[in-house]
């Protein structure tokens, strides 16, 4: 097949350090997390920093506090509503995108459960919207705009014939 170059966000570290982040400053050790839709590429590798932040903390990874979240607010307030009802015990959200985050805020709440006293959430993406969360929601800034610029730079470079590196 065609050799194309991929321009993308670091999925793998942006999860692992907010997954550290709600271990070490936080405590917590029972986190659940929401993933995207299987086989989609950014939730395949939030999943591999989720599961090496546990390693590194020497935290068993335990499938059933893996859910899917679907990457929009339904979705992942359904899947929190879900590990209510089962008994799951947890004390963390590590929700796939900031949008499900949401979802997880609004069922916690109508669940009447404290965030982040006794649950805490957070995301990924930094969508504007985030800070006007009550409480503001934890998440991984990802640079969207600079992978844009990037994947614009290489295109041309591509049309222009010329061979294209990488700059992120």
């Amino acid at each position: 097949g065609v050799q194309l170059p991929v321009v993308t966000i670091e999925n793998q570290s942006g999860t692992r350090e907010i997954v550290n982040h709600l271990i070490e400053v936080h405590n917590r050790r029972r986190i659940v997390f929401l993933r995207g839709p299987e086989g989609h590429e950014d939730s395949e590798w939030r999943e591999k920093g989720y599961r090496e932040a546990l390693k590194a903390h020497a935290i068993p990874f335990d499938p059933a506090l893996v859910a899917r979240g679907g990457f929009n607010r339904d979705e992942a307030r359904q899947a929190l509503e879900q590990l209510l009802l089962e008994g799951m015990g947890f004390d963390a959200i590590f929700a796939g995108d900031d949008d499900a985050s949401v979802g997880v805020l609004l069922g916690l709440r109508q669940a009447g459960i404290q965030v982040p006293e006794a649950i805490a959430v957070a995301g990924f993406d930094d969508q504007v919207f985030s800070a006007t969360l009550v409480p503001p929601l934890t998440t991984v800034r990802a640079p969207t705009e600079q992978v844009g610029v990037e994947a614009v730079r290489q295109l041309v470079g591509i049309i222009r014939g010329e061979s294209v590196e990488p700059r992120l």
